[in-house]
């Protein structure tokens, strides 16, 4: 998570707990806000020789759970003996306080998509519950308020109120978790897919707008899911999976570079593929700005004349950052139910919605066609018509091409024209 929302988390646990006995809400939640900033000093584990060194550094040794006695020693020892002793706190105050906050951090990382090896030592796999954005105001705003409420009010109550917060709102985001996997199998199924494994993550800021990557026959499909919330889909791209031998013949086997694209490969945990864009770099298929294209966060990039030591190149993708974020923030439910993609096609002329034995239906009169919000695994298709909605049933939805939709055979609906609408 993004660093206010560390600290403001590692703030309100020790907060909590600073009753008045116990000491000031304002110390307990500062020594607490510092800790639980702490855990993220790895970044600073790089090296110029080897860019991918930062990366499996992160979120390794010190967010795991076996340190969270070490880091809390280590902050509460630091900031005792540079403050603490002069507000007279003691130091077991300080250890309880640090180790509180320092305990947050790896957890509220495992709620993220990126990976935390939890149980390092014993296991280098990476854990990601993966049902929060790195940042979400919406979460992270009423836990600071609350905290900086209770280090002025001085009152544990205020910082409970926020840890409930936090358990309200990463219950609803496991919710919508659970209605985006159901989607995305519905919209698999209605491809004639099979999913070899599948990953969602909600998109930046929110956990409405979902991204959907999944596998079939050797390529991953990238999809934009709105989910509960006037459900839509926002159809992406599909692109081969990496083979090495094919898409970098050039590569040696034995070469640095040839280790680092494995690196890079067990980082993105398999969802790996050549770039679009550059013939020479390898992208990580789980992260873009947009849910439905292939934009990548970060990619890492081959030299075919390179000598047998020489490492790749790591770089993020950080172009038209505000543009893709704007595109996003217009996928949200502020723009209606049932409002376009950006790339949806625009009709003037009226068509005729074919429901098999359903009446015919001016399409001039449709608000919006999505698919079922419910999760189950019947698809359907909700088309509104006026103030009245009429739920047609249908074995599938299958991809969006341009304005008509085929139905698989078998199903009750034969075709459907939109007007303007996917």
């Amino acid at each position: 998570m993004d660093p206010i929302t560390q600290g403001a988390l590692g703030a309100a646990v020790p907060q909590a707990v600073a009753t008045a006995r116990k000491g000031p809400a304002l110390v307990a939640g500062g020594f607490g806000f510092l800790a639980g900033l702490a855990a993220d000093l790895d970044v600073f584990i790089r090296s110029a020789e080897d860019p991918l060194l930062f990366l499996e550094y992160h979120r390794q040794f010190t967010h795991a759970l076996i340190f969270i006695p070490v880091g809390g020693l280590v902050t509460a020892t630091l900031l005792y003996l540079a403050i603490g002793r002069r507000l007279r706190l003691t130091f077991g105050r300080a250890l309880l306080y640090c180790t509180l906050g320092y305990g947050t951090h790896g957890l509220l990382d495992f709620a993220t998509s990126y990976g935390t090896m939890l149980f390092w030592p014993f296991s280098e796999e990476r854990y990601a519950a993966s049902i929060i954005s790195i940042v979400d105001p919406l979460f992270t705003v009423p836990v600071v308020v609350l905290v900086v409420v209770t280090a002025i009010r001085r009152s544990p109550i205020y910082a409970r109120l926020a840890l409930a917060w936090v358990c309200i709102y990463l219950s609803m985001a496991t919710v919508q978790r659970s209605g985006a996997l159901a989607m995305a199998e519905d919209l698999a199924a209605a491809r004639g897919h099979t999913i070899e494994r599948l990953t969602v993550k909600p998109t930046f800021g929110n956990i409405l707008v979902w991204r959907s990557v999944y596998e079939t026959r050797g390529r991953f499909h990238v999809d934009g899911l709105r989910v509960r919330v006037s459900p839509k889909v926002f159809p992406g791209p599909s692109i081969p999976r990496l083979n090495a031998a094919r898409d970098f013949p050039w590569l040696d086997a034995e070469g640095q570079q040839r280790r680092d694209l494995g690196r890079f490969a067990r980082f993105s945990q398999g969802y790996i593929a050549r770039s679009p864009d550059d013939p020479n770099a390898a992208i990580d298929v789980r992260y873009a700005f947009l849910p439905n294209t292939l934009g990548a966060l970060w990619s890492i990039v081959l030299t075919p004349d390179a000598s047998p030591a020489r490492h790749v190149r790591f770089q993020t993708n950080r172009r038209d950052s505000r543009a893709q974020l704007g595109a996003r923030w217009r996928m949200s439910p502020a723009d209606g139910p049932g409002a376009d993609h950006p790339s949806a096609p625009q009709r003037s002329r009226k068509e005729v919605v074919g429901l098999g034995g359903f009446r015919q239906v001016d399409a001039a009169r449709i608000a919006s066609i999505s698919l079922n919000p419910f999760g189950t695994h019947r698809v359907g298709l909700f088309v509104h018509v006026g103030k009245s909605s009429h739920l047609d049933r249908c074995p599938g939805i299958a991809e969006k091409l341009g304005d008509l939709v085929r139905h698989p055979r078998g199903s009750s609906a034969q075709r459907v024209i939109l007007h303007g609408q996917e």
